[in-house]
């Protein structure tokens, strides 16, 4: 009796740009789209990340910013008023500000690279479990103009029935005049929204901006060597 062919849950179809299915399949890596999804540690992710992206405008004179005279408001004594020298001082309306912001507030947070990339792994391993992961591969046979290439992830997009109005996409090793048809393209038919996510800056924060995500399988074998500790 022949042994039944074992078959394994990480291996995903390839598809085509035409949105068919092809004959090939790749294998995900367990150590990245199968681990257990860390919800605490992916919302501190994000907490660091925009807490990095925050920059202190925040700022205010002190009476010795203000520009004007300096010439004292009313003699020492005499006036029945309290003793004071020039109209900037913070208790007068126009006058300087005390203790306000500086501009200097330091909103830096950080967190270990170990720590930034399992929330990486977190969010993507979340992609898999909810099947809003979509391999394609083609990207290079992609036309030149932003028209026929609108219609065609149209196409892909409505074949594989994509609900999902915010799809991000990560192409790994396209050459850049093959993005040349993908540069202006951020909306289709009004339906979905696309991202496009670059290698250099993979975070958790960027995946969560996106309910869908079309990949091709160059960043596949980018993120598997991801999580094997190779990148």
């Amino acid at each position: 009796m022949a042994a039944k062919k074992k078959i394994n849950p990480f291996a995903v179809p390839i598809y085509s740009l035409s949105g068919r299915v092809t004959e090939q399949t790749i294998d995900l890596s367990p150590e990245v789209f199968g681990i257990k999804p860390n919800k605490q540690l992916v919302a501190q992710a994000v907490r660091v990340y925009l807490s990095r992206c925050r920059n202190a405008h925040a700022k205010v004179k002190s009476r010795g910013e203000v520009r004007g005279s300096r010439r004292k408001i009313w003699s020492q004594k005499g006036t029945g008023r309290a003793r004071h020298g020039d109209r900037y001082a913070p208790i007068f309306v126009g006058g300087g500000v005390a203790h306000g912001p500086r501009g200097d507030a330091n909103w830096q947070l950080r967190l270990p690279k170990k720590m930034k990339r399992l929330a990486l792994l977190s969010v993507l391993s979340d992609y898999f479990r909810e099947r809003k992961l979509l391999v394609v591969s083609g990207w290079q046979k992609l036309p030149p103009k932003t028209r026929k290439v609108e219609a065609k992830m149209a196409t892909l997009l409505t074949k594989q029935k994509v609900t999902a109005n915010k799809v991000a996409v990560f192409l790994y090793g396209l050459k850049p005049e093959k993005q040349r048809g993908l540069k202006n393209l951020r909306q289709i038919e009004k339906r979905w929204q696309l991202g496009f996510i670059n290698a250099s800056r993979l975070n958790a924060y960027r995946f969560l901006q996106y309910r869908y995500l079309l990949i091709n399988p160059e960043a596949i074998d980018y993120l598997n060597k991801l999580g094997a500790g190779e990148q």
